[in-house]
């Protein structure tokens, strides 16, 4: 692994950045906030108007009954005068109804009264007026039942509601003299006093009986739906009830007025809702235009405070991930807030300490290489030299004869080939990774050239060669000539020399295929086969161990020549009789090198 390389940095999965999640978490602390706030204040709030309006209808009840009791005293009075009147009596001794229907017009007037009625000791009716129309046969007999039931103060004809005070006129004193009649007055419970009772009290008057509308101060547009109330059922004040009129809310409390359980007389009083109603929906628009402007200052403050924060944050990562990359000059950020300058002073650290050791090991690498490329260089090198500097002293004698002396020479220049292809080697390695120059070329021509080589070489004595091509054209590849040629020929000389190691009848075989992005060339030779031991490091520059004689480059160069032209290679397999080693060449595609990889891992 790239010691510059960080592991997982080349993972996708890239998250959510740090101000989105600022952002929404604001976001959803003030909506949530809002939200709360709202029930919060909405409950209690609604609570508080029905308890404030339930107090408002039971002092309105009260400050009814205070307005009766005074108006019934006013009353009580005027009729105990009037039933006090000589005249009055004067005109009830005469008992002819007309007389008294006609006298009784002048107490009328005098009363003011919206009622006033005269009867006779056993509570027939001899005279009734009445304000605002006539008092017909109906009226009177309802007015008779009153007088002799004498239930309550409140009476009621048809869709009349009064209330009224009877008193008796005696002859002489009430307790000694003789019953001659009652005087009844009273005043109308109509519209217009239902009206100035409700602006009193500042709620809604309505009086029922039997759940039939007498008189209301309501709208007339909720008079039909408020008939259906029931009756109370008692005197006492009922505990407030809502009831819903015309789609509008209201709070009422009703209590029971007569006693007269076949017709109770009930009244209700009632307050819309409606009012605070759209005080509470102010209030909830308030609120959320509240929570709506924190909620678009709390996203922008938050977004401004963000980028503070995460900008430093998004810089020291593209920091990570270009010295990831190989770039350990990228610029740190040095601003932000005290973890982010922490932590980038941390990295920048982290970075020199890792650049450092990075460095001091390709500095050990390097001279261990070295080390390595001398102790194995070296070897060779003074093998070759003292087979010359011996020859050369045998030359020097000049008592040989010239067979002796034409095989000393051979050997001289075995020795001088060998150096100066081990120098070749070395150049060529020290080379690769540079793009050459490259043309068109048929790997079937570089396999024919580098097996002629190969046949020259010591090595391939008595190694028998078979090579299995296909259409030269089909194999063309844009390569550098000489490299791929000493590429080849260091797999096959590997093969001469396994080969040859194992006693039998040497022979490498050579396969060349044509596939759509390289081309492959198969080596296979008939050897021991490669030891396990070797088989991890058997690419590796300068190891020589377990290999059978060289310098260790040999495949060392031809894996990086194999590698700079898009392709690789690669132990297929090996055992004693058959050892196949592959070698790939990219036809100048970059898919090629992908493409071997590919194989190479499915075991081709």
């Amino acid at each position: 692994m790239n010691p510059g390389v960080i592991p997982g940095a080349e993972q996708t999965d890239q998250g959510v950045r740090t101000r989105v999640l600022l952002i929404l978490a604001v976001a959803l602390i003030t909506t949530g906030t809002t939200l709360v706030s709202l029930l919060a204040i909405r409950r209690p709030l609604r609570n508080l108007i029905v308890d404030n309006v339930s107090s408002e209808l039971l002092h309105s009840v009260a400050t009814f009954e205070n307005v009766r009791s005074q108006r019934m005293t006013a009353l009580d009075r005027e009729n105990a005068l009037l039933a006090d009147l000589p005249s009055l009596k004067a005109l009830m001794t005469t008992s002819d109804e007309r007389t008294i229907a006609d006298g009784a017009v002048e107490f009328w007037k005098t009363s003011g009264n919206e009622l006033f009625a005269l009867a006779d000791r056993n509570g027939r009716i001899m005279a009734a007026l009445v304000a605002g129309g006539a008092a017909d046969q109906a009226f009177r007999a309802d007015l008779q039942s009153f007088v002799s039931g004498q239930q309550g103060s409140y009476f009621v004809s048809g869709n009349r509601l009064f209330e009224c005070s009877v008193k008796p006129l005696y002859f002489g004193s009430s307790s000694e003299g003789t019953l001659l009649g009652y005087v009844v007055s009273g005043f109308a419970i109509d519209h217009a006093a239902v009206e100035a009772l409700s602006r009193a009290t500042n709620v809604d008057e309505v009086f029922l009986r039997n759940g039939h509308l007498l008189a209301s101060s309501l709208d007339p547009r909720f008079e039909k739906e408020v008939s259906g109330i029931p009756a109370h059922p008692s005197s006492e004040v009922s505990a407030a009830f809502t009831i819903m009129l015309g789609g509008e809310r209201f709070l009422a409390v009703s209590r029971q007025l007569s006693p007269d359980p076949a017709a109770p007389l009930t009244l209700v009083e009632l307050k819309s809702l409606e009012p605070e109603e759209r005080a509470i929906r102010e209030i909830d628009r308030l609120v959320l235009m509240a929570g709506s402007l924190a909620l678009v200052l709390g996203a922008v403050l938050m977004a401004l405070l963000s980028r503070f924060v995460t900008r430093p944050l998004e810089q020291l990562a593209a920091g990570v991930r270009a010295f990831g990359s190989g770039d350990s000059s990228h610029l740190l950020p040095y601003r932000g807030t005290r973890e982010v300058r922490e932590l980038s002073a941390a990295f920048a650290g982290m970075r020199r300490e890792i650049v450092d050791a990075n460095q001091a090991l390709l500095e050990s690498e390097r001279l261990a290489t070295i080390g390595r490329m001398a102790s194995s260089v070296s070897h060779d090198l003074r093998h070759y030299l003292a087979a010359v500097y011996a020859n050369s002293e045998f030359l020097a004698s000049g008592k040989l004869p010239e067979s002796e002396r034409a095989e000393i020479l051979a050997e001289i220049r075995t020795a001088v080939n060998g150096t100066t292809e081990l120098l070749e080697s070395l150049l060529m390695f020290g080379r690769t990774g540079s793009p050459g120059r490259r043309n068109l070329h048929s790997v079937t021509s570089f396999v024919e050239k580098a097996v002629g080589m190969a046949r020259a070489h010591p090595d391939a004595a008595c190694v028998t060669f078979s090579v299995e091509a296909g259409d030269a054209a089909e194999t063309e590849v844009l390569a550098d000539a000489k490299q791929i040629e000493r590429a080849i020929y260091n797999l096959l000389l590997n093969g001469c020399q396994a080969s040859r190691a194992a006693g039998t009848a040497p022979g490498v075989a050579i396969a060349v295929i044509a596939r759509e992005e390289d081309v492959v060339i198969d080596v296979t030779d008939n050897g021991e086969g490669v030891p396990t031991g070797v088989r991890d490091t058997l690419f590796e520059p300068f190891v020589s161990e377990g290999k059978h004689k060289g310098s260790g480059l040999g495949l060392t160069l031809t894996q990086s020549i194999a590698a700079d032209h898009g392709g690789g290679v690669m132990l297929v397999r090996s055992r004693p009789g058959e050892t196949v080693f592959r070698m790939s060449v990219g036809r100048g595609s970059s898919r090629a090198s992908s493409a071997f990889a590919s194989h190479a891992r499915m075991g081709e």
